[in-house]
């Protein structure tokens, strides 16, 4: 019979199964609506509504080097040793070859899977399966072969095309959750640092104290000596140098404590590092910060570009999971030879192949693969509450230190001039019980209430520069932008 079958009819079905391969059963993605003001409420000067622009997610660029707004060669110093260092960065690190690694297993079931193989069996087989009487001798024999083998799935419903989606996503989410580390650690060095610092200016704010309540003893010794006050004066004047003297060892243990800290960050033992006392630079902390629009928000913050990374390998999966309700085909081939003899193992005549598709897909499964495509479907509507949360809870950290800032601000200057009067108050105090007119006790609630009021406006310039910091690092760092990852 002569087959009829023209070259176009026969390749009309593999033209079919390629239009097949290239469907994806994957939803179409869409970045969720959110709410993004078009102007942060507690920005000094809020942006103009006319600058809006839509948000690209731009996680592929690395930070900016935010802190060296802050002009301070120490702590530039601080935070590059940090990089080069610090072991959860590292982790972080390995977790996104890691991920890296994944994708990339993803990827190689769009090629065909190729093995080869060579072996020999030597065995008898039972007579009744060759057909024979059961007590015929059949001999013993060895079989050698050597076989390359193939084999190759056809994505006709895009299954395998939806986890390399999926793997990418994740790949692109860790990268991101990598920078989020790296911005988490670059915050923290500077928060340590400026810690330090802080203390640091305590720490000379009562080493004065000590040398001045030390001389008031000197003078209250000699006033008693003399006979002009009583021994209740010196107990005090006694009393307020120990305090004082107590307080300075209390700062001392708490910097102590805060330097093991930074050591550690740094990816040093606290053993191997001695910071020298720096008090904190008041040009460092005054600064003014640029909020930008709300909407770069969701360009710079590293864990909004995870979470968004997350909704769409979520995406994906509902791809993988509607696929298994279709037919999967695969299209395995062997090619070798076979012989009794090690020889002949590889002449002509003992060649063997073996070509073919296999098409399957489970008729019953009590539910298996729609209960896969369920649960798919609740992890992206689980991850886009999440990506939601998250830009919420960026904008909040960004307009918590904004507000922090701006009334800073103003609170220090409040509290300088509380400084200044309390200064003068102690100055008349000590000239007044000079001349006899107030008693000592007057003098000592003068002295402690500058101590406390400087030591207050200690605490408010480390609680601006905590502040600034805290701004950076919810703004996602700095804005330039420099080349891909070099990870």
């Amino acid at each position: 019979m002569i087959n009829t079958m023209t070259p176009l009819k026969l390749a009309a079905p593999v033209l079919a199964l390629l239009v097949l391969a290239s469907c994806s059963l994957a939803p179409t993605y869409q970045l969720p609506l959110v709410d993004t003001p078009s102007a942060f409420k507690e920005a000094v000067a809020p942006q103009a509504k006319a600058n809006w622009k839509e948000a690209q997610p731009s996680e592929e660029f690395p930070r900016g080097e935010w802190w060296k707004m802050f002009a301070d060669t120490r702590l530039n110093e601080l935070e590059l040793q940090a990089m080069a260092a610090n072991q959860n960065l590292k982790a972080a690190a390995a977790r996104l070859k890691q991920s890296r690694a994944l994708g990339q297993d993803a990827r190689s079931g769009l090629f065909p899977q190729v093995s080869s193989g060579l072996g020999a069996t030597r065995g008898r087989a039972a007579p009744v399966s060759l057909g024979l009487p059961d007590n015929t001798n059949e001999p013993t024999g060895t079989t050698y072969s050597a076989q390359i083998g193939a084999s190759y799935e056809l994505d006709l419903f895009g299954r395998v095309a939806s986890s390399v989606d999926a793997a990418t996503a994740d790949v692109q989410k860790n990268a991101a959750l990598f920078q989020s580390v790296q911005l988490a650690l670059q915050a923290d060095v500077a928060q340590a640092y400026f810690l330090l610092c802080e203390l640091d200016s305590e720490q000379i704010l009562f080493s004065g104290t000590v040398d001045l309540r030390a001389q008031t003893l000197k003078l209250v010794q000699k006033r008693f000596d003399e006979g002009d006050i009583s021994e209740l004066d010196l107990a005090r004047a006694n009393a307020e140098l120990a305090s004082a003297q107590s307080e300075a060892f209390g700062i001392a243990r708490t910097r102590a404590t805060a330097e093991h800290a930074l050591a550690v960050l740094l990816g040093k033992s606290p053993a191997d590092v001695n910071f020298p006392a720096q008090p904190l630079s008041q040009r460092s902390v005054a600064m003014v910060i640029p909020a930008g629009l709300p909407s770069a928000l969701l360009e710079r913050r590293p864990d909004i570009a995870a979470a968004e990374r997350n909704m769409a390998a979520a995406n994906a999966r509902i791809g993988v999971a509607r696929a298994a309700f279709f037919p999967r085909l695969d299209i395995t081939g062997s090619l070798g030879n076979e012989s009794a003899g090690l020889g002949d193992l590889f002449s002509w005549s003992t060649r063997t192949f073996l070509l073919g598709p296999l098409l399957s897909m489970p008729l019953f499964d009590g539910g298996h693969r729609q209960a896969g495509i369920d649960s798919a479907r609740a992890t992206y509507e689980e991850n886009v509450a999440i990506y939601r949360q998250t830009v919420l809870t960026a904008f909040k950290e960004v307009e918590d230190n904004l507000a922090d800032l701006r009334i800073l601000i103003q609170q220090v200057q409040a509290q300088d001039n509380a400084v200044q009067s309390a200064e003068r108050a102690a100055k008349l105090s000590h000239l007044q019980y000079n001349e006899g007119s107030i008693s000592y006790l007057d003098v000592i609630d003068a002295d402690r209430t500058v101590l406390q009021q400087q030591r207050a406006a200690t605490q408010l310039a480390g609680a601006r520069a905590h502040s600034a910091v805290s701004l950076f690092r919810a703004i996602g760092g700095g804005w330039e932008r420099y080349g891909a990852s070099p990870l």
